[in-house]
């Protein structure tokens, strides 16, 4: 008797290649995502440069910077890179760059890209802008590139970056011991992913959580992320 190859190896997928990401704009309510420019560095340092601002740079592979010009360097150097590749995130109400983020790991073959490299200033954490950018690529990734898998991984002891993970519909699949070294220490690095076939229920999610009506007056939410998953 023949086994049953697909039982055995798994169904078959489409193998063309995926489109790599471009440097596109993506327009939302609250903030823009559009591509990181040299342009934008002066008002990142302002949000996160300095001694105040250092813990922001304790899980990310550089910084913190007290110097403007090294920062608009690193600026610079990121708006260039095409593997990551970084946009600003824009506030739509003032018009000023309050973070960064980036598709890294991008793997057309497979169609496979990480959402990384996140600076979000404190103008920018925990703010209905926050959960827009991720929306916003997250969109870009599975309704207009028509990715399979997209990744979410983080120091293991970044518990912040793990709630967000899991708030925003990524599925926790492991710890990757001594995977990294940054910064001169060890990083374990915990994986998430979020799937196409699990794309449409996550974007209703979003969609309903940032529309105007779940918000009060003060615009605070009546409805957390969660519960409206399920």
């Amino acid at each position: 008797m023949i086994p049953d190859q697909e039982a055995q190896l798994g169904p078959r997928i489409d193998a063309t290649p995926a489109p790599r990401p471009q440097r596109v704009t993506l327009t939302g309510r609250f903030v823009t995502i559009a591509p990181l420019a040299s342009t934008h560095a002066t008002s990142l340092f302002e949000l996160s440069g300095g001694p105040a601002n250092a813990g922001l740079w304790t899980y990310l592979f550089n910084g913190p910077f007290d110097d403007p010009q090294a920062f608009a360097a690193d600026v610079e150097a990121k708006a260039k890179a095409e593997d990551p590749l970084y946009f600003a995130v824009i506030d739509n109400k003032t018009g000023r760059a309050i973070g960064y983020q980036s598709l890294m790991r991008i793997d057309p073959i497979h169609h496979v890209v990480e959402v990384g490299g996140i600076l979000y200033t404190p103008a920018l954490q925990g703010t209905a802008g926050s959960t827009e950018a991720q929306y916003l690529f997250a969109k870009y990734v599975f309704d207009t590139l028509g990715y399979r898998r997209y990744e979410w991984k983080c120091n293991d002891r970044n518990a912040p970056s793990r709630r967000a993970a899991q708030r925003l519909g990524f599925t926790f699949e492991g710890v990757f011991r001594q995977h990294m070294i940054v910064k001169g220490r060890n990083r374990d690095t915990a994986w998430f992913s979020m799937l196409d076939r699990e794309w449409p229920a996550r974007r209703a999610a979003f969609e309903t959580w940032l529309a105007p009506q779940n918000f009060d007056a003060d615009g605070r939410q009546k409805r957390r992320l969660e519960q409206l998953r399920g």
